[in-house]
């Protein structure tokens, strides 16, 4: 007894299937990638925000550490002072100046990261 052979099975493709599929990109990142004026806007907005960052910090932290020397002109007996047997000047300067610069880096770092963050969700909306 043999069994009927039921038809053969082919398989149907469309010619196109092995051609490489366009990647869906965001208008804002082509802009920017293909450098048309509007590209350059967004570079150029995202710079100066950087920019402006980077001014306000570096201006905080010379008006705190500019400060110092202004505080010892003004209020003298403050250069005789000493804490725990070492001068308030060597102090101040020996210690505390490590804090704002290491507070002042944090914050810009993470104000920078914000700013390039909303940049990239901004572009990729586009």
């Amino acid at each position: 007894m043999s069994t009927p052979e039921g038809p053969r099975r082919v398989r149907v493709t469309s010619p196109r299937t092995s051609a490489a599929r366009r990647p869906i990109i965001p208008t804002g990142t082509r802009e920017i990638d293909e450098q048309t004026r509007l590209g350059e806007i967004y570079m150029l907005s995202l710079v100066q925000s950087q920019l402006r960052l980077t001014l306000a910090v570096i201006g905080v932290v010379l008006l705190v550490l500019g400060s110092i020397p202004l505080l010892f002109w003004l209020v003298p007996p403050v250069r005789t002072l000493s804490i725990f047997g070492l001068p308030l000047p060597w102090m101040i300067l020996g210690i505390l100046v490590y804090p704002v610069v290491y507070v002042a880096a944090r914050i810009y770092v993470r104000n920078a990261e914000r700013i390039e963050a909303e940049f990239t969700e901004f572009v990729g909306r586009q």
